[in-house]
């Protein structure tokens, strides 16, 4: 287990109200307590100026079985080119990368972008399936995409619980991971960690989180979905003037039929008030060791990290060829925000 006073304090790295008191606070109750950081590369980078008109769709989309699920997903480029899956967060979908897949397309990558479960056209095969979000249950359902698509390793990158996902499998599956994007850095969960109080204007970030622990909170969040959403994305993301068809095309991946209770077991899962399955405790006591990953990796910062942008608090979790990125003025949902930036991190991992 984690050490007491080395403790993983995120519930998540979701910051709305008083984010560099929020982040100050979690780094004095643990978010930074790693001594003898190693030297690292942390570059600023400014979004590109000059950008392309964005595109608002993907091709035709696919299905597959994979694992408990039929996942659906996008993907571009060669059949035959070096794989990288994208995995996006909550409460995102595969939009949020519809600039990055072609991107990386152009450059003879075979992106596969899926929808995580309980969202988009991603179903449950059957009905009598416990509905779980915990952190490896997510992870193992991208390495039955990786399996049932004949992929044997690719680069993975992602945000928000994308990036979740992406730690935990580079750090229980490196041998199926060429490479990590992880934007926020080191985002593995340890949900007795996560009982730890932070002081109020740092809880004050979390409200969400506790709203939805309460009946009152799943009942409005599935009356309110869309409003709730946008709320987020505005909050998250201050800067990023998305227009209503840009939120639109997002929002319907959260009618899905498992969406709300996907989303309530994961945060609540995470604060310790739900359970998950044991098939999956073998996976969860590795992780709640906060294990080093090895791959090489980028992390990516923004203005939604505050005061933990520089990567510091969780440089010594990366143990192989690593560099940190800074992108200024951007939000929490770094890939459709800056997606020149996300790809060339991407471009720039695989050629560590």
């Amino acid at each position: 287990m984690i050490d007491e006073n080395e403790r993983e304090m995120k519930p998540d790295r979701r910051r709305f109200l008083g984010v560099a008191a929020t982040a100050l606070a979690a780094s004095r109750l643990g978010l930074v307590g790693f001594a003898d950081v190693p030297a690292m590369h942390t570059r600023p980078v400014q979004p590109l100026t000059k950008k392309k008109a964005p595109h608002t769709s993907f091709g035709p989309l696919k299905q597959i079985d994979a694992g408990v699920l039929n996942i659906g997903y996008a993907e571009d480029g060669p059949r035959d080119g070096p794989v990288v899956i994208l995995l996006h967060g909550w409460p995102y979908d595969i939009h949020s990368y519809v600039d990055v897949a072609p991107l990386l397309a152009a450059k003879g990558y075979r992106v596969i972008v899926p929808y995580l479960r309980g969202y988009g056209t991603t179903r449950f095969l059957s009905s009598e399936t416990f509905r779980n979000a915990q952190q490896s249950a997510v992870a193992l359902d991208v390495i039955a995409v990786m399996d049932a698509l004949e992929i044997r390793k690719a680069i993975i990158a992602g945000f928000d619980w994308g990036a979740r996902t992406a730690d935990v499998m580079a750090a229980l599956w490196p041998e199926r991971c060429k490479a990590l994007v992880s934007v926020s850095g080191y985002l593995i969960s340890n949900p007795k960690a996560n009982l730890q109080p932070l002081p109020p204007k740092a809880e004050l970030g979390w409200w969400y989180q506790y709203y939805f622990a309460t009946e009152r909170g799943e009942r409005g969040y599935g009356e309110n979905r869309r409003e709730f959403n946008k709320l987020i994305w505005k909050n998250a993301s201050p800067k990023w003037d998305f227009d209503d068809a840009t939120f639109n095309r997002t929002a319907a991946s959260f009618d899905n039929a498992d969406h709300v209770s996907i989303v309530i077991h994961n945060y609540r899962w995470r604060l310790d008030l739900a359970k998950g399955e044991s098939r999956y405790d073998r996976f969860e006591q590795k992780l709640f060791k906060a294990p080093v990953i090895t791959v090489p990796t980028i992390t990516i910062a923004s203005d939604f990290d505050g005061a933990a942008a520089d990567g510091k608090s969780y440089a010594d979790k990366f143990s192989g060829k690593y560099s940190h990125r800074v992108l200024d003025g951007i939000g929490h949902n770094v890939p459709q925000e800056a997606p020149q930036a996300f790809a060339q991190a991407v471009f720039d991992v695989d050629g560590f």
